[in-house]
């Protein structure tokens, strides 16, 4: 099969090559680009949350990076724990899955923490985890470390969904089903885009896709890489 990538090009690295093993041929389109964001940090913390692999690669260069690493640190999924291990923390959790796991996982940690936890995040953001832990009597406090810019289709994306020769293309967050949704329509080829399979993580990132009546989404059973790939095993019959 010839399926599509549209995060950024780190991101994808790992699943690109996990699924070319397979024999498929993958297209990497990054249609995000992740720009660092400058912040402060000054107050004691109990912790560090992350639910993006992009946030633990802003703070390798932050001159509280060597503190926090210290810290335990709670990531939503396997690829920001990976992420977060890569850049030197050495106490890390990992949720492996969405954010109520994450909660959960918290909450069975730090149920009697007594310092704010501290959420490295970007510009945009779904759910309300800071308001979601506090229901649970746990503080964190939110640090924006970096923002994610759209990017256009590529030359090589929009032919191929002119050509039709796309099988599929997999979506991990809801951001970048709605940036290839803006990208389809910038681009003039919105039914072409939404004619073609649509594996998402989660039911929150296949809604854009929804809304827009795509006409073959498919939901992983789990909001992990596993049970993405599963998807591809079963489209791919």
């Amino acid at each position: 099969m010839r399926l599509v990538l549209t995060r950024p090009e780190a991101d994808s690295e790992l699943t690109a090559m996990a699924l070319r093993a397979r024999g498929h041929e993958v297209l990497v389109v990054p249609l995000m680009r992740v720009e660092p964001v400058d912040f402060d940090l000054t107050s004691q913390w109990g912790g560090v949350i992350i639910t993006s692999a992009n946030a633990a690669v802003a703070l390798s260069g932050h001159s509280t990076r060597d503190e926090l690493c210290g810290l335990p640190l709670y990531a939503v999924g396997r690829r920001s724990a990976d992420a977060a291990r890569q850049a030197g923390f050495r106490h890390v959790t990992s949720a492996g899955g969405d954010l109520r796991d994450l909660v959960r996982v918290i909450c069975e940690h730090r149920a009697d923490a007594k310092a704010p936890l501290l959420y490295l995040a970007g510009a945009d953001r779904s759910g309300d985890l800071i308001g979601d832990l506090a229901v649970h009597g746990i503080a964190a406090e939110l640090a924006v470390v970096y923002r994610a810019a759209i990017a256009p289709f590529s030359s090589t994306l929009t032919k191929a969904l002119q050509d039709g020769t796309v099988d599929a293309v997999l979506h991990f967050s809801r951001r970048s089903a709605e940036n290839y949704l803006d990208g389809a329509k910038t681009a003039g080829i919105v039914g072409q885009a939404l004619g073609v399979r649509h594996l998402c993580l989660s039911a929150n990132i296949a809604e854009p896709l929804v809304n827009a009546h795509a006409s073959q989404i498919a939901i992983a059973q789990h909001p992990d890489e596993m049970s993405l790939m599963a998807l591809v095993d079963v489209a791919q019959g």
